[in-house]
């Protein structure tokens, strides 16, 4: 075991609903009443950028600054992105035959989202048999149920060494400009670098998860002591590693912003070196049992090929309300999957009336969040911080969160809760202090474990601006009307191009573990550019008709939970209390939209390719 994830107690269990001990109409007014205490009117505004004169936050402080030539070579493939995305689709390309692929990436070296988070106590809150991908392909068993951050960054790492993927990555790279060039029928790609290269095809899988967020708090920038993000530890200040120990603090008064999945693994190890502790709170998440434990090495040994795709579907299956027959998972996630229909979409059971099943599923979600509630006041010794730290809102509200330190963490007499719901966060900053209300603390450093810019990639945002046929920029021709694609890959006048992402999907918010999906994405992608090379079509992209049909059934097929988001205290799966109505997810659920895809790879594919290989010649 080691220190961070001790077992302890069982797996999360399924509450039992006895409804006469469920004071409904209490708890409706009390979620209410702490969400109305939260709702700020700027909502995603509130947060900053980590550019400009706040840039700083978002540099790399793992990988020395390595000066290169400039690239102005060609490739078949080029993938942006070196996190799991990136490298499931260069793998599969692999697997395909294709040897000239090159990968950009804006960290150094491969891993995404783990490259950046190496913070004290990180560990995935999937199991890392269904999270990690490839397992099988590199020959790997995780050491432990839940991995831990460098494990899985190793992983990475082991994967593009397996593909051989290192011999023509580009690492320290931000791509500036994707431009088609109609003569050639290639992509030219711009990079920070003065890089200008040439590639048949472009996937881009430049993550969600990378570009660190700030509170817009008022007099940040003239704090004197020391601040960092949790995405950029700061080992040289603290101490100690990702398993804690962080010596350096033991003479520190510490604040940590943030108490959402990252901050629940970091503050047991902040709080466990600190002179002091200050832990600012705007809402309390939930937390159930983690019980991490190693790997039964006989259980490793007994598995048969294809254990882990089968593993992944199961635990997919489960959270999207399908048939799985037995439960392979057993944890958190999986024992109370009806709740998670309010964000996962999938299969619902339509054996009973609409309204019968919300009322039994919000009578299981009460039950499911009094016992959360409950081992709050079974850990924490104060009845008025155990008070604070209970979550008054419905199971997906939030991501959950499972520890089994974390709640321990406010036992410690040198640890502070502070909780800022009548403030709608920190007021303040000066020199020396933070502010809540009047109310001053004095502290040395100030960590924000404040998350990321969720959902934007730089072609979203711009900051990556695609021109295609014509020269005209992706976002000018998606408009007010949005993301106009076939499957959420590829758009029509923008050839050869494919996108990983969560648009017109299954995508992060209805799934879960999102490496899974990304997974399915990849293999995709990777199923399509193969066909193509094989049926000699140079260029390849969909029709305006087989895309504006994608699009109409996406809108078809939407889930609309606005009225349950907006019930929710505010937090970023409703952007801070202002949902945007129907998501553009695709509304079946994820199973349902990985069989689509592999009918239409089965059915459709050959021809599609073909169809290039004619319009080429």
């Amino acid at each position: 075991m080691t220190k961070d994830e001790e077992f302890v107690g069982e797996n999360p269990t399924t509450p039992i609903v006895n409804e006469a001990e469920i004071d409904i109409a209490g708890l409706r007014a009390k979620y209410a009443a702490e969400r109305d205490r939260r709702i700020r009117d700027d909502g995603n505004s509130q947060y900053r950028r980590a550019a400009g004169e706040f840039g700083y936050y978002a540099k790399d402080p793992y990988t020395p600054w390595k000066e290169r030539e400039a690239l102005t070579d060609f490739v078949e493939v080029l993938v942006i992105g070196g996190g799991f995305g990136g490298l499931v689709s260069a793998a599969k390309l692999r697997q395909a035959g294709v040897g000239s692929i090159r990968m950009l990436d804006e960290a150094g070296d491969f891993g995404g989202t783990w490259y950046w988070n190496r913070y004290p106590g990180i560990h995935c809150d999937i199991e890392s048999y269904v999270y990690m991908p490839l397992l099988e392909e590199v020959g790997y068993v995780p050491k432990r149920r839940y991995a831990p951050g460098e494990e899985i960054r190793q992983h990475a790492m082991a994967i593009a060494r397996k593909f051989d993927l290192y011999r023509d990555t580009a690492f320290q790279t931000r791509v500036t400009s994707l431009a088609w060039d109609e003569e050639r029928n290639h992509w030219l790609v711009e990079t920070d670098r003065g890089d200008a290269m040439h590639a048949r095809h472009v996937i881009t899988s430049s993550g969600t998860l990378t570009q660190p967020k700030l509170p817009g708090i008022e007099g940040l920038e003239t704090f004197k002591g020391h601040t960092f993000h949790t995405s950029r530890w700061d080992y040289g200040y603290t101490g100690g590693s990702a398993d804690g120990a962080l010596e350096k603090l033991a003479d520190k008064r510490v604040a940590v912003i943030g108490t959402g999945a990252t901050g629940l693994q970091a503050i047991p190890h902040v709080a466990a070196s600190a002179k002091q502790t200050f832990v600012f709170q705007r809402t309390p998440s939930s937390v159930d049992v983690r019980a991490n434990r190693d790997t039964d090495p006989q259980w490793a040994a007994s598995l048969k090929p294809g254990w882990q795709k089968e593993r992944q579907d199961n635990f997919l299956r489960i959270v999207s309300g399908e048939e799985y027959g037995e439960d392979q998972i057993q944890d958190g996630w999986t024992t109370v999957p009806q709740l998670q229909r309010a964000m996962i979409t999938g299969k619902i059971d339509d054996s009973i009336s609409a309204e019968e099943r919300e009322r039994t599923e919000e009578l299981l979600d009460f039950a499911k969040m009094n016992q959360i509630r409950d081992r709050v006041d079974s850990i924490v010794e104060d009845p008025a911080t155990a008070e604070l730290l209970k979550p008054w809102y419905r199971y997906m509200c939030k991501r959950p969160g499972f520890s089994d330190t974390y709640l321990q963490s406010f036992n410690r007499p040198n640890t502070t809760l502070v909780d800022t719901a009548d403030f709608g966060g920190v007021s303040k900053v000066s020199e020396t202090s933070i502010f809540v209300g009047e109310d001053e603390y004095e502290v040395d450093c100030i960590i924000f474990a404040t998350g990321f810019e969720v959902g934007v990639s730089g072609v979203i945002s711009g900051t990556m601006p695609v021109y295609g046929r014509g020269g005209v920029q992706l976002l000018h021709a998606w408009g007010q009307a949005g993301p106009q694609t076939l499957h959420g890959f590829y758009s029509h006048g923008y050839p050869n191009l494919f996108h990983l992402s969560s648009l017109q999907t299954a995508n992060s918010a209805n799934s879960v573990n999102f490496v899974h999906i990304l997974q399915e994405q990849a293999e995709h992608v990777a199923a399509v550019i193969a066909a193509a090379r094989q049926a000699g079509a140079e260029v390849i992209e969909p029709t305006l008709e087989e895309q504006q049909a994608w699009t109409a059934s996406i809108s078809e097929l939407a889930v609309d939970n606005t009225a349950y988001l907006q019930a929710c205290t505010p937090g970023y799966y409703n952007q801070e209390g202002k949902p945007s109505g129907k998501s553009n997810a695709f509304g079946p659920g994820p199973v349902a939209f990985h069989r689509l895809l592999a009918n239409w790879r089965e059915t459709e594919l050959a021809a599609f390719a073909a169809r290039f290989a004619q319009v080429n010649a």
